[in-house]
């Protein structure tokens, strides 16, 4: 179910989802009440109980929705915000691709519960400055140091896109500029997300591979009709959780 996971703060939980744990995406033609299985079967496998991961319905635009921990709550009504990153006071969030950068963030305040971020980071949203404006919400709402985790995406090496779109992209991000491993112009996302994080001061702990490389995940450019992986962040026996 999961390609990684670990608790990389004292009762708070990073992970990317793989393949067999099914697609996650309501917006792909899937059957809508397996997909919803799937999301609870996560849910209970990160340990959350009654509380629900907040998902989004991404656009690749640079909007950042701030989540009350309240709408993590049980039930069946949790409403998907149109955003391409979400911050929290602790509830549990997850951010969906297929070869796009998974970026979640874990802030640090002077006190109460941490605060989380998610962050859907496609080409347009690294060039909208996507992440800039997610890590500047989480300092608005008190946080000190932030640490990141990138999932897996599709690497500079493989996406190749025309030449006048490298150039317009690496014009705003310059470190996504590359050539791809049969020499044509690419664009290297990650690498475009890690050098916001680090001029944002946000320290990067973990990045993961390929998309197209891994077939245990999903990768819209290896098959456009194919499924979203996630990229969860949660708290679970804390005094920030509220089972």
């Amino acid at each position: 179910m999961f390609s990684w996971r670990a608790e990389v703060r004292p009762g708070v939980w990073v992970a990317f989802t793989d393949a067999a744990a099914g697609n996650l995406a309501l917006h792909v033609g899937d059957d809508p009440a397996q997909v919803r299985l799937r999301r609870r079967e996560l849910e209970l496998a990160a340990g959350l109980g009654t509380r629900r991961f907040q998902y989004m319905n991404q656009v690749h635009g640079s909007d950042v929705a701030v989540i009350d921990p309240a709408a993590a709550a049980a039930g069946p009504a949790q409403t998907a915000l149109t955003a391409d990153a979400m911050v929290s006071r602790g509830g549990p969030l997850a951010v969906m691709v297929a070869d796009c950068v998974p970026v979640v963030l874990v802030g640090e305040p002077a006190a109460g519960a941490p605060l989380l971020g998610v962050v859907h980071a496609g080409r347009p949203g690294v060039a909208s400055g996507i992440v800039h404006a997610a890590v500047a919400r989480l300092r608005a709402l008190g946080s000190g140091r932030i640490s990141a985790w990138l999932g897996p995406s599709i690497c500079g090496n493989c996406y190749e896109v025309p030449d006048a779109m490298r150039a317009e992209v690496a014009a705003l991000v310059p470190a996504t500029w590359c050539s791809t491993s049969r020499g044509t112009p690419g664009l290297d996302l990650p690498a475009g997300v890690r050098g916001q994080l680090e001029a944002d001061d946000v320290t990067v702990e973990y990045s993961g591979g390929c998309t197209l490389e891994d077939e245990t995940l999903f990768s819209y450019r290896r098959d456009s009709n194919t499924g979203r992986f996630a990229g969860p962040v949660w708290t679970v026996g804390s005094d920030w959780t509220n089972d």
